[in-house]
């Protein structure tokens, strides 16, 4: 059988060139598929059984300097809550030619993710983030930074670059505040950029120009909207927002349209 990815092959225990020893978080007859339906160590789990199922989304690179290469598998959980995500990444390391469980991270995704070359000896991870609440879809870039723990485990954490915040599910349209220059609205298709340390993102987005349009004369009111605008914000109907590409600079943290 063959496997999607390089972390199924090593939660299905199969011996290959690339991964010769079996995760220690999942037992095997727990092992279904890319599913672990009882996952060993899970954090805050207590005596209940949580599931870990594989995406296929995996990213490998020297996220560590001082480490070895590591591989990072996204993953869903039934034990996760929506405001988690429904699930996180799962961190192995390449020890002695074999890929080894770190530890499980809830929350953080990792399944729209570049990696880039930081130095000869580093790499970045960089991910685009995205959450729905409430009809207010949020996106945005980060970095996953890597952090060596206690023992042998190895931690992530989530630093965001950039974000985004469409409403037009909460409120019928966009809403900017008029104090505002410059608003996104949504962020997508991450790809590396044309120059060193840098990524791209295709954006939508109110400017200067839109701000002032909304906030004076206006655009004509959306068909239907929800709920009523705080003092000092206006909408931006579907359709009026801007759209183009951003270049994120991930050292000086600046982003600019290509």
């Amino acid at each position: 059988m063959r496997c999607r990815s390089l972390a199924q092959c090593c939660l299905r225990r199969r011996r290959t060139r690339r991964c010769r020893t079996a995760p220690t978080y999942c037992d095997a007859p727990n092992i279904k598929g890319s599913t672990c339906r009882r996952a060993k160590s899970y954090p805050d789990a207590g005596r209940r059984g949580c599931d870990v199922t594989l995406t296929g989304d995996r990213f490998a690179g020297r996220f560590l300097a001082s480490g070895h290469p590591l591989l990072v598998a996204n993953y869903e959980s039934g034990c996760e809550a929506h405001v988690t995500d429904d699930g996180g990444s799962i961190v192995f390391e390449q020890v002695g030619g074999a890929y080894v469980f770190r530890s499980f991270q809830p929350g953080v995704r990792t399944n729209e993710c570049v990696t880039l070359a930081k130095d000869a000896r580093q790499d970045f991870l960089v991910c685009l983030a995205g959450h729905m609440g409430q009809g207010l879809l949020e996106t945005g870039v980060a970095q996953i930074v890597f952090a060596q723990g206690a023992g042998t485990s190895i931690g992530l954490s989530v630093d965001m670059m950039l974000t985004a915040e469409d409403s037009i599910d909460a409120y019928g349209a966009n809403v900017v505040t008029c104090r505002e220059r410059l608003k996104y609205f949504e962020l997508s298709k991450l790809a590396a950029g044309p120059r060193k340390d840098t990524v791209t993102v295709d954006a939508s987005y109110a400017d200067a120009e839109t701000i002032e349009t909304a906030c004076g004369k206006g655009f004509a009111k959306p068909a239907q909207t929800f709920g009523e605008l705080a003092p000092g914000d206006a909408y931006v109907p579907e359709g009026d927002e801007k759209s183009g590409k951003l270049v994120i600079d991930l050292v000086t943290r600046k982003a600019a349209l290509q």
